[in-house]
């Protein structure tokens, strides 16, 4: 078993996205980590025609699913794409591939050189990316987007509420997130299995893996925490980016504090493969409304 990997689950739509994260990767990556990519089996064909075949190692999705032995595979298959990739992401320790690992979303990117010690510590103990994310609140306030920092709030609250923690509102996120195996195996026996349920059952469109994960850590403290703040620069809107870059931020300016950048998919659409599913007027009207955040940031 290695320390210490690199992982993304990816899908057909997300494969430009991912080209690109790989392409990061192969410029960036000194100590030569091993990165795994899974997808559904059924689109590893797409998959090495838009990659390539180097540079990774692929696992299928199901692969995944399948070495927990209390997942529904029924549940699986009819589960939305955006909640079964949450749960796959998580159960991807079970592999046994790696103690720990740098769980990627497609969207991301390296901008400079990294590290295995940008992720572990000399004793091999990970780091925890932990923090309030009160610089990001304060900003939604300032811009007018309440709603969006009233909604992490409640998720946190609910997912406090789940392991019986009162006190601050903790985040693991924003992606890239360093997960130990250690934390999501303490996760499964001593929560899940008690329960009789596991990680299929628990994870929800209001319980986020990321929370779950940090919640998990607080509770049964399965490795050591040493907090770090986020890894890459995300930009979680179009609003934001739009306002960073009125600032004057830039990748080399970014580089001085950050690993990467995350350029979140949902607004990012140019690098979506294959056809829109949206009529013609919802993406036009989509346009102007970026188009009039774009005008805000001059605000």
């Amino acid at each position: 078993m290695k320390d210490f990997v690199l992982y993304c689950k990816s899908y057909s739509r997300d494969f430009l996205r991912l080209k690109r994260l790989l392409e990061s990767i192969r410029q960036f990556n000194v100590d030569q980590l091993d990165f795994y990519i899974s997808t559904p089996a059924s689109e590893k064909t797409l998959l090495i025609e838009v990659l390539g075949g180097e540079g990774y190692r692929w696992v299928a999705d199901e692969d995944i699913v399948a070495a927990n032995p209390r997942a529904n595979v029924v549940q699986y298959q009819a589960m939305p794409g955006g909640l079964s990739q949450q749960i796959i992401k998580s159960e991807f320790w079970r592999l046994g591939i790696a103690e720990n690992y740098l769980c990627l979303d497609s969207d991301t990117l390296f901008i400079r050189k990294f590290f295995k010690s940008d992720f572990l510590m000399s004793d091999g103990v990970p780091y925890t990316v932990l923090h309030q994310n009160k610089e990001l609140f304060q900003l939604a306030i300032d811009r007018g987007h309440e709603k969006f920092v009233h909604e992490l709030k409640a998720e946190s609250e609910r997912v406090k509420a789940v392991f019986g923690r009162q006190g601050p509102n903790f985040y693991c996120a924003p992606a890239p997130f360093i997960w130990s195996a250690k934390v999501w195996q303490s996760l499964d026996t001593q929560y899940l299995q008690p329960q009789g349920i596991s990680l299929w059952d628990l994870i929800s469109p209001t319980l986020p893996e990321t929370l779950i994960y940090g919640e998990a850590l607080l509770k049964y403290r399965a490795i050591p925490l040493i907090a770090i703040e986020p890894l890459f620069r995300t930009y979680h809107y179009d609003w934001q980016y739009f306002l960073m870059k009125r600032l004057g931020e830039t990748e080399p300016k970014v580089a001085q504090n950050y690993l990467g950048i995350i350029y979140q998919s949902a607004w990012e659409s140019e690098l979506t493969l294959g056809q829109s599913h949206k009529s013609i007027p919802s993406q036009l009207l989509k346009r102007l409304k970026r188009f009039g955040r774009y005008l805000q940031s001059f605000i």
